[in-house]
């Protein structure tokens, strides 16, 4: 049995401590992401999710807004400056991926296929996933390391405006990657009895 694939999967972890002493390349890394996210699969090959990869000033604005968002959104200034720190870890990674979906490809194919379409957004975020799945995945295979946070919707306006996204794109997560300058702690599993049933 080939475990190639699962071995790599092994190294797909929450990197939280990540830098910028990176070994490929932008170009690199772009080609990367793109050809990782083409080859995801979504449903009816509908294509829904969109990336756009943050380096350099562009990375640090969006961490930038973030933690300014997020000032009127906590209760106290003391959790403040603890939310200050966990979004600075992010802003020290060396780039940022930006998930979307695209509703209008969504609402495109709840038309042409009306027996699915209460189906249709959900296997969009099914495909979305797995698209940030692989690219994780592409990253941990390159021992660049990776976490996926949820900011969004509290900073989808001042995303759109920064950085010039189409009115039809959501914004669904955000990957900011580095080199890895902790690993992660060792993960634990539950039982296989409670998660899997093998009948014949």
């Amino acid at each position: 049995m080939d475990t190639q694939f699962l071995d790599t999967l092994k190294k797909r972890r929450s990197i939280y401590n990540l830098g910028k002493n990176m070994t490929l390349t932008d170009d690199e890394i772009n080609s990367l992401v793109k050809m990782a996210i083409r080859e995801s699969p979504t449903s009816f090959n509908a294509q829904t999710t969109r990336a756009v990869i943050l380096y350099g000033k562009k990375h640090d604005q969006l961490w930038d807004i973030v933690v300014n968002r997020l000032k009127s959104e906590v209760p106290s200034a003391q959790v403040y400056e603890t939310t200050k720190q966990k979004v600075a870890s992010f802003k020290a990674a060396y780039g940022t991926i930006l998930y979307f979906t695209d509703r209008a490809v969504v609402a495109n194919y709840e038309k042409q296929v009306p027996l699915y379409a209460v189906n249709i957004e959900p296997w969009s975020e099914q495909g979305l996933g797995g698209a940030q799945q692989n690219v994780w995945t592409a990253l941990a295979a390159n021992n660049i390391g990776a976490n996926v946070q949820h900011y969004n919707p509290i900073i989808d306006g001042e995303v759109r405006l920064a950085f010039d996204i189409p009115e039809t794109w959501v914004l669904r997560a955000q990957m900011p990657f580095g080199s890895i300058e902790q690993p992660a702690a060792p993960k634990t599993y539950i039982d296989d009895h409670d998660r899997f049933k093998v009948l014949k």
